[in-house]
């Protein structure tokens, strides 16, 4: 019975006990970045000229010099051994979505009978996995085998521990071997380049070159945690990573009391284990919290360098996994795991700071700051004449079922600015002089509080693009997906923008009226993009209105979102940027297809096979049981009970009924293999399945519920 399982769940889930600390232990971030090879190690294990040379490669982006490769590696491997590891590995990003890695042992044969532990520069720069099998969208065929890892010295070499060991790990780059790129590393990294660069010509305009330019970014990022026995009674949770059937339970998040609730022992505990793990690889986890839907948490890092704020975050999605499974939870990071309660994404929040100053730093009188009002502009424009390839970075089959349910930005992008902001725009779009006053001050009421100065900016959560006081969060990207692409794309169209401004400013630069052909340009692109900006309520019906009549495009699922790849003129734009050929966008729009359409096709799959062979005979079982029950009363003689055994009888039936007319249409759009039927009959058969649900005794009943899976853990 499926319930006995069920309840051996709950059981194992109420037996379990947080132990409770013996006495107190001092906090300590003593072991903070240990298991980096970060700046300290550089400087402990390497000799001062050449700790010097790499630092200024990871910090400043001076070019790597391939004679100081011996050392660093030598280096590396002995930091790495005296920490337990034993293996290294090339770890890279392939279009997965995922990380891959190959362990190599340090061993070399010493003799005959003996042995060593050596690991060489060459070792370090360069690895040739096999391409064949990574998703490269037509630019490799099967037999076309060989690839290459190549060391990305920007981002450190770290430690990954397991139950008896560890490995040595070096973030690469990964290629074909005729040069293309097979990651989502590679392309942040050229983009990275584009934007310096454009940001370094806008700078020039305003007499202030020559700095270094850093791209930071801060991921925070949402997930579910259930118990793990619960899981493994779900095959649609293990092969698709969200429940295709389960009715919400009465009470889910509609009381609006788990968003910054009191944190269960049990997470709390799996929390602080998660953070001892991220801090080890000096991953700055600072923030947890409840989040809106029941069993649902989010942990948010303070910002770093973008390209490592990225390899950091795919490490923290498998530390959440790793670390949960530890537990006897599981970490969902699905972006709609469970219909009817909020789902999951991710906040990329996004700066440009240039000489260690933040650009996106409106200062106390942003009317007056001259860079900052260029900057904001270029991104305005930016996000308008770009936002359908911003939209291509976010589409995939999971976040179809996020974007656009209420709890999430819709599919429209659009830019919140915030009405001091924005009323600063319209002066500039007017032709008035710069200039605005001072945020005000909050006075709450109470004397004893102290009075609060007020953020230049409101919140808007509903934004998909918003400006939070001195950096754009943007909220589309889903929970399980890297934030490359968003990045990579977000870098070049913001060059773009800055490139065009600076067409026009650089002839200008030192002279007179700069500044007022500088309000002219400012001026005429407002004009022309500023319909990007809304600051009301976008999961409102009314702004899907406007939207439209502004002409802003709504890609609401992946397929008409990953159409702009194919579009000539931003093809055009990501080739003459060196982002990526046109070669490569095709491989991507190929991987994106492909992917969209097998994971339909597994959904729909393992939701038939659920259907058939778990919830019919249930329905079976339980048809027949009031069947018997109806046979036995009419034999018996007994008239109480026949009329509501039979009203049951013919509801199962009929519902029975219809869950093999779902079944079987499901089966025929699966064979015809159209992802958009399939989709359609999926969502026929849960509607069947759902009603069932409430109908069918508990005892009998073989999937765990949503009111278990999301209470009890």
């Amino acid at each position: 019975m499926g319930n006995k399982e069920r309840m051996r769940g709950i059981e194992s889930v109420a037996s379990r006990c947080v132990p409770v600390p013996n006495g107190i232990v001092p906090a300590s971030l003593d072991h903070y970045g240990e298991d980096v090879f970060g700046g300290a190690a550089i400087r402990d294990h390497l000799s001062a000229e050449t700790a010097k040379k790499l630092l200024a490669t990871i910090a400043g982006g001076a070019s790597f010099e391939p004679s100081i490769a011996d050392e660093v590696a030598q280096a590396m491997k002995e930091w790495a051994v005296s920490r337990g590891a034993t293996h290294f590995t090339h770890w890279f990003q392939p279009m997965t979505g995922g990380t891959a890695e190959k362990h190599d042992a340090f061993l070399e044969r010493h003799g005959r009978d003996q042995a060593i532990m050596r690991f060489s520069g060459k070792n370090l720069i360069m690895s040739e996995p096999d391409a064949s099998s990574f998703p490269s969208g037509g630019l490799r065929c099967t037999f076309e085998a060989r690839g290459y890892t190549a060391w990305d010295p920007t981002s450190p070499a770290f430690i990954k521990r397991h139950s008896n060991g560890a490995t040595l790990c070096i973030p690469t780059v990964f290629c074909s071997y005729t040069g293309e790129v097979l990651d989502k590393k590679t392309p942040v990294l050229r983009s990275l380049q584009v934007l310096g660069n454009a940001v370094g010509r806008l700078m020039k305009c305003f007499n202030q070159g020559g700095a270094h330019t850093q791209v930071t970014v801060g991921i925070e990022q949402e997930y579910f945690l259930i118990d793990k026995r619960f899981y493994l009674q779900r095959p649609d949770l293990v092969q698709t990573g969200r429940t295709l059937f389960g009715a919400p339970p009465p009470k889910h998040q509609q009381l609006e009391d788990h968003f910054f609730g009191s944190i269960k022992p049990r997470v709390l505990s799996f929390m602080t284990e998660v953070e001892h793990e991220l801090w080890a690889l000096g991953i700055p986890a600072k923030t947890r919290h409840n989040e809106v839907a029941p069993a649902q948490f989010e942990l948010a890092p303070i910002y770093e360098d973008q390209n490592l704020s990225i390899d950091h975050n795919m490490l923290v999605m498998e530390v959440l996994r790793q670390v949960a499974d530890r537990n006897g939870l599981v970490c969902l990071l699905h972006e709609k795991p469970f219909a009817g309660v909020n789902g999951s994404g991710k906040h990329n929040n996004w700066a440009v700071s240039y000489g260690g100053k933040n650009l996106l730093d409106p200062g106390e009188t942003p009317g007056e700051n001259a860079i900052f009002l260029t900057l904001l502009t270029a991104i305005i424009r930016a996000v308008d004449k770009h936002n359908d390839l911003l939209s291509t970075t976010t589409a995939s089959a999971g976040n179809d079922h996020r974007l656009g349910s209420n709890e999430a930005p819709p599919a429209i992008i659009s830019i919140f600015l915030g009405d001091q902001l924005t009323e600063i725009l319209d002066r500039v779009g007017s032709g008035v002089v710069m200039g605005t006053k001072k945020p005000a001050k909050m006075r709450i009421g109470v004397d004893s509080l102290p009075i609060l100065p007020r953020d230049a900016t409101d919140r808007n959560r509903t934004s998909p693009f918003a400006f939070t006081g001195n950096k754009f969060e943007f909220r589309a990207p889903g929970s399980n997906q890297s934030c490359a692409e968003v990045n990579m794309m977000l870098n070049t169209i913001v060059a773009e923008s800055l490139d065009h401004f600076a067409d026009r400013l650089e002839p200008l630069a030192g002279s007179e009226d700069f500044n007022s052909k500088l309000q002219e340009v400012l001026r005429e692109s407002l004009e022309k993009h500023r319909r990007i900006i809304f600051n009301g309520d976008n999961y409102s019906q009314e702004w899907v209105k406007e939207a439209k009549r502004r002409g802003l495009p709504n890609l609401s699922d992946t397929l008409s979102a990953i159409a702009p790849l194919r579009d000539p003129a931003n093809q055009k734009l990501l080739e003459s940027y060196g982002v990526l050929s046109r070669a490569e966008l095709d491989s991507r729009y190929e991987v994106f297809h492909e992917v969209y359409h097998r994971k339909i096709r597994i959904e729909g799959e393992i939701g038939l096979e659920i259907a058939r062979s778990m919830i019919s005979p249930a329905v079976e079982g339980q048809y027949g049981q009031v069947l018997s029950a109806l046979s036995s009363a009419k034999s018996c003689g007994v008239a109480s009970g026949q009329a509501g055994l039979r009203r049951i009888a013919e509801t199962l039936g009929s519902r029975l009924d219809q869950l093999v007319l779902a079944s079987d249409k499901l089966e025929s759009a699966l064979d015809e293999g159209e992802s958009g039927g399939i989709i359609a009959a999926l969502a026929d058969l849960r509607v069947v399945v759902d009603g069932l649900e409430s109908l069918v005794d508990d005892s009998r009943w073989p999937l765990p519920k949503y009111r278990e899976m999301l209470f009890v853990y």
